[in-house]
């Protein structure tokens, strides 16, 4: 099943260009790092436990056991998170199932995948694609597999996600009812790499329902890493749309198209044999030659693949259609003609446009795997950003521009764009794509409606950029570009035409309060960087409207007495002595076990784990001087703050944070409604002092550990340890 976009509109006009391959400004780019499903790195959670697939084969092979994943155990959670399978599964090996199975039979081709009782046409024709591109396709689908030597049944597969490549391990043993496969299965029986490939794509978002619907972008971004587009045909002009798929063949971008279909007519066969709301690939654009006695002349042909592998268009340039016999025999030899049922089929440009409803392709970057294959990068020079971001309800979620009010909480990104050697403007590419909420599903999460706003940035605003743009900057100025419409897609991607200078992007859900993660991906044609717009993580002056306190006579003679004649408070004493001594609204119950422990810990310089006078005064100060900051904010004397208010608590305590640092703090210490304690403030404030002093002891010595990250990384890396 094809899952169409739902779209809100917004007033915008975006300058549309035809696809280009994508490469990095590197002339010797550095090869993908590759990480495993569920490692702290990856990005990508797994269930468990981390699998590595050389050691996990060596075991198996050493052992004689076939292997079994712990990971996707062989039974219904494997299957469907939301229902039953109303069918008795068998999970059976290959060889169960048929006689001399092979992982390839003759090389993998376009026609080894159909469809199975699966509604993922859109991954499936995105994986007839990626045949197409041997680079890709020998990184994505190792050959270093087979059942032949070595056959330890354990496989393992490559994906793109988020900006880092994911190894994904499976054994072989495979849904099927009454000896077939259930799901995807290959044209030669015998042949069971694309299943494989399926169970392992099952396996990164949770189970095979997890795969019920979506878009061909999504996959071909999950095999490539490269930049999805989305054309609507409709008033699409037919010579921009014939430049498009002409330029996207020749760089061999991954490309495909769908009919809109409504939930009535949801995979409908027209009487042309095309199907409604169902994804087909795009394998091959050609331009042929044709001559009768009549006329001759030229014809933009499109060759289409259904992952039904049957099923096809009847009209005209079909396999069988009349045009084909004006066309030379060599002509047909070069588009590959073969009259059969096989699900795939050539029509006309005029034709696609006017029974397809929307085109999306993938603009490949090989830049990463042009290492591995030692080779230069040597075409059109693009440069590249990226930077991971989140949504967080109350403090970086805005919403859309029409929410004044918040929209300026948003994360902001400044991309400085160079200019293209004639003067003119330079083609920059923004994508926004939402994280991990396929795998979400099964608790009820759908992608959110995402999109981005775009502003200049005049000489005096590029040079006042310490700080992330207020909501008056906001108010007084109007974006230059943005999406056309807020959509609920993995990944809002548009061009833009744009001027050298500097410009402020900022991405969104469409409503305030929606949580999520992100990816903001930049390309340029002719070079560009891009930075967080964001205060510099460390330490600040404070604030000046609170003095801090110093302990008077009577609360020093508290202190001998309960510290006894060593003169030192262990975190029972230490509660007892700021119990006393603090009494306040903000905190009628006193301090919990957890932040005496942490001020003990954080105070304790000789690591006696107790507090002496000298390390109690100082830490009186800190905390005298942090509860007078949360009076402050905390204007309605509730004991608590709000996630918005949690930021400038912070500054006037001492501490510069920017929204990505502010994302893990409120996600640690607020709570489900939004707001943060007076002990979780504490905590808060304790923690970022301690990491803080942490990093510049270790700089000042530099440790190799921890000088070679910068302090918003360092804290990143820490908050959650």
């Amino acid at each position: 099943m094809y899952v169409s976009r739902a779209s809100i509109p917004v007033n915008q006009d975006s300058s549309v260009s035809s696809g280009s391959t994508l490469r990095a400004s590197s002339a010797r780019p550095q090869a993908p790092r590759l990480h495993q499903l569920g490692d702290k790195s990856s990005g990508v959670r797994g269930r468990t436990k981390v699998q590595d697939f050389e050691q996990l084969r060596a075991a198996c092979l050493g052992s004689g056991q076939l292997f079994e994943d712990p990971e996707f155990p062989a039974d219904n959670s494997s299957l469907y998170f939301s229902r039953q399978p109303g069918f008795t599964c068998k999970w059976r090996r290959p060889q169960e199932l048929v006689k001399n199975p092979q992982f390839f039979v003759e090389g993998p081709s376009r026609f080894d995948i159909k469809q199975g009782n699966l509604g993922n046409c859109w991954f499936l024709a995105a994986a007839a694609n990626l045949t197409l591109v041997k680079e890709f396709f020998d990184y994505v689908v190792p050959l270093d597999q087979s059942y032949g030597k070595d056959y330890a049944g354990i496989f393992h597969f490559r994906f793109w996600q988020f900006g880092r490549w994911v190894e994904v391990v499976v054994d072989d043993r495979l849904p099927s009812r009454d000896g077939k496969l259930v799901f995807s299965c290959s044209s030669q029986t015998n042949e069971f790499w694309s299943a494989l490939f399926e169970k392992a794509y099952a396996k990164l978002y949770g189970s095979y329902e997890a795969l019920d619907g979506g878009t061909m972008c999504e996959a071909m971004v999950d095999f490539t890493g490269g930049v999805s587009e989305h054309y609507d045909l409709a008033g699409m002009r037919p010579d921009l749309l014939l430049h498009v798929l002409l330029t996207a063949h020749h760089r061999k971008s991954m490309m495909g198209c769908a009919i809109a279909a409504t939930s009535q007519d949801m995979e409908a066969v027209t009487k042309d044999g095309l199907v409604k709301g169902h994804a087909y690939s795009i394998t091959s654009v050609k331009v042929v030659e044709f001559r009768s006695r009549r006329s001759e002349g030229k014809e933009t042909l499109v060759r289409l693949r259904n992952p039904w592998g049957k099923i096809e268009w009847t009209g005209p340039w079909s396999d069988k259609s009349t045009e084909w016999r004006y066309v030379s025999d060599e002509e047909k030899r070069e588009c590959g003609l073969v009259i059969d049922d096989d699900g795939e089929f050539w029509m006309s440009l005029e034709y696609l446009q006017r029974w397809f409803t929307e085109v999306e392709l993938c603009s490949l970057s090989f830049d990463c795997l042009a290492a591995r294959m030692g080779r230069r990068v040597d075409e059109r020079h693009w440069s590249s950003s990226e930077f991971q971001g989140s949504w967080v309800k109350g403090l970086t979620a805005g919403g859309c521009g029409k929410f004044q009010d918040s929209f300026w909480r948003n994360p902001q990104y400044r991309i400085t764009v160079e200019g293209s050697e004639d003067g003119g403007t330079s083609i920059v590419i923004v994508a926004l794509m939402q994280k991990n909420r396929r795998a979400q599903r099964k608790m009820g999460l759908e992608d959110l409606s995402i999109g981005y706003q775009i502003f200049h940035l005049g000489k005096a605003a590029a040079a006042a950029l310490a700080e992330p743009m207020g909501k008056e900057f906001f108010r007084t100025n109007q974006p230059v570009a943005m999406t056309p419409h807020f959509a609920n897609v993995r990944e809002a991607t548009c061009r833009f035409k744009m001027a050298a200078g500097a410009y402020l992007v900022v991405p969104s859900t469409f409503e305030p309060d929606e949580e999520g993660e992100f990816l903001v991906r930049v390309f340029s044609e002719c070079g560009s960087s891009m930075e967080e717009n964001d205060v510099v993580v460390g330490l600040s002056a404070g604030d000046q409207r609170v003095k801090k306190p110093e302990l008077n006579d009577a609360q020093k003679e508290h202190f001998r007495q309960l510290a006894g004649n060593d003169m030192e408070v262990c975190w029972e004493e230490l509660k007892e002595i700021l119990d006393i001594l603090t009494k306040s609204d903000s905190n009628p119950s006193g301090y919990s076990k957890e932040v005496c422990r942490s001020l003990i810990a954080i105070m304790d310089v000789d690591h006696s784990g107790k507090l002496s006078f000298e390390e109690f005064n100082v830490l009186w100060t800190d905390v005298g001087y942090w509860t007078g900051v949360f009076g402050l904010y905390d204007k309605d004397r509730s004991g608590s703050l709000g996630l918005a208010d949690l930021r400038e608590a912070l500054q006037s305590a001492g501490y510069s944070v920017n929204y990505r640092v502010l994302s893990l703090l409120a996600r640690r210490y607020g709570d489900k409604l939004g707001r943060v304690s007076f002990q979780d403030y504490l905590l808060c404030a304790i923690r970022l002092k301690n990491m803080i002093d942490v990093f510049k002891l270790h700089t000042s010595e530099s440790s190799p550990n921890i000088a070679s990250f910068t302090m918003n990384e360092w804290l990143e890396r820490t908050l959650y340890m």
